[in-house]
């Protein structure tokens, strides 16, 4: 959500800074709402203290005898003229807010200009890829040769992008989870949390996932959203409330399998377990001060390049151009794993400092020692990391052409009981 009384100041910070998203000029559609509501909410309220003031002298005319049906009359006809116009009041705030929720967040002045990812910007990059002279399979080929990744049935059982993993990949997925978790806590700080899976739809709303996105994800019928990510139930811990700023930086990690529909990626990624409707995450949700969340956003990037550091792959970091950034952040990191077959770097964690965008939204605020006001949160979240997309850059980087086989990243093996290697379950 947006400050209106910010907008009403410096319209035109707004729009241009929109305009580097792509957006055309928002704010005269803004303030032109604004001035009708509080122009027929002054209106109302003036209204009010009429026929207070008339009911007032109602009640002392009557009590001295006197005749008071012209003030009645009077009251009777604000009584009528009222409910229409808080109908209009009611449905003009409305649509303020529909387009205010609709609007993404105001970008970082440290963003790049550019209109998509092609033009988002390399900050590093860690160890050089292993390109080699023997074409290494995708993962989809090495898991199906290993006899342990089963699109086929998963297809059979739940629809397309879905997978049975077993055997030695599952361990591995196993594996990592365990790995990540006690990286994030024992490491970096992390309180792990086991949130719920299903969200009120003000939970999804509160991250900026409602109304915008609202088809990417799944509904019950009882009205609750599955997660698409647990950013959403870690963000809204603090939904609604006055924070002790003694208990900031609050840092919150958890596992959780995550569902998306992907309505509005049809045909991307459409082989292998790339981009699928169920998919598991690692995630990390950092809630501080604003003057902490530039430096937090920089440790959390950190926190999540730091897993790829210790398996030992292939990664960039991009700062995404303005073009690019999420709807509900002011500045994002994507950390990108290199995949051989591919023979390209594709995305693996979004770490994104959100500002106090989703704080607005979810009303969660703290007060400072000795300050009678309070303050908006600044909230961050990021993958630490998402689980599917390592195991493939796994199976991708630690290919033996020799077998058909993966080695276990050194890392990853004491939480698989030693194990080295990965082989077909043929051999």
């Amino acid at each position: 959500m947006h400050d209106l009384k910010a907008i009403r100041q410096t319209p035109e910070k707004y729009d241009a800074n929109w305009a580097r998203r792509g957006l055309s000029p928002q704010t005269p559609e803004i303030l032109k709402l604004d001035e009708e509501r509080r122009a027929l909410q002054t209106e109302l309220q003036v209204l009010l203290q009429e026929r207070n003031e008339k009911s007032k002298q109602i009640g002392q005319i009557k009590s001295q005898g006197g005749d008071a049906d012209a003030l009645m009359a009077d009251v009777a006809a604000i009584k009528e003229k009222t409910p229409a116009l808080e109908d209009q009041e009611k449905a003009v705030s409305e649509q303020l807010d529909v387009l205010l929720a609709s609007l993404p967040n105001q970008l970082d002045e440290s963003v790049p200009e550019g209109k998509d990812e092609s033009e988002n910007v390399e900050v590093r990059k860690h160890l050089e890829p292993k390109l080699g002279n023997i074409a290494t399979p995708d993962h989809q080929e090495i898991g199906e040769k290993l006899g342990m990744m089963d699109f086929e049935t998963a297809a059979k059982i739940s629809g397309s992008r879905f997978v049975i993993l077993s055997h030695g990949l599952a361990k591995m997925e196993r594996a990592l989870v365990n790995f990540m978790l006690d990286v994030q806590t024992e490491e970096n700080g992390y309180t792990q949390m086991s949130p719920p899976l299903l969200v009120r739809s003000e939970a999804m709303y509160g991250t900026g996932q409602l109304p915008k996105f609202g088809e990417d994800s799944y509904q019950t019928q009882q009205g609750q959203w599955l997660i698409p990510t647990s950013e959403v139930p870690l963000t809204n811990i603090v939904a609604g409330d006055i924070v002790d700023e003694g208990t900031l930086p609050r840092r919150y990690t958890a596992f959780t399998p995550c569902f998306r529909s992907e309505a509005g990626s049809a045909g991307k990624d459409t082989r292998g377990m790339i981009r699928q409707h169920q998919f598991y995450k690692v995630e990390m949700v950092s809630i501080v001060k604003p003057e902490d969340s530039e430096a937090e956003h920089e440790r959390m990037t950190k926190c999540a390049e730091g897993i790829l550091q210790k398996l030992e792959l292939p990664y960039r970091t991009v700062v995404l151009c303005a073009g690019d950034t999420g709807f509900g952040a002011q500045k994002t990191y994507d950390i990108e794993v290199w995949l051989p077959e591919q023979k390209t770097y594709r995305e693996i964690s979004s770490c994104s400092n959100c500002g106090d965008f989703q704080a607005r939204r979810m009303n969660a605020r703290f007060k400072r020692a000795g300050e009678k006001d309070t303050t908006f949160l600044n909230t961050l979240n990021g993958s630490g990391l998402a689980i599917g997309r390592t195991l493939v850059a796994i199976m991708e980087n630690y290919y033996d052409p020799d077998d058909g086989g993966v080695h276990v990243p050194e890392v990853l093996q004491s939480y698989m009981g030693g194990l080295k290697k990965i082989v077909p379950l043929s051999k």
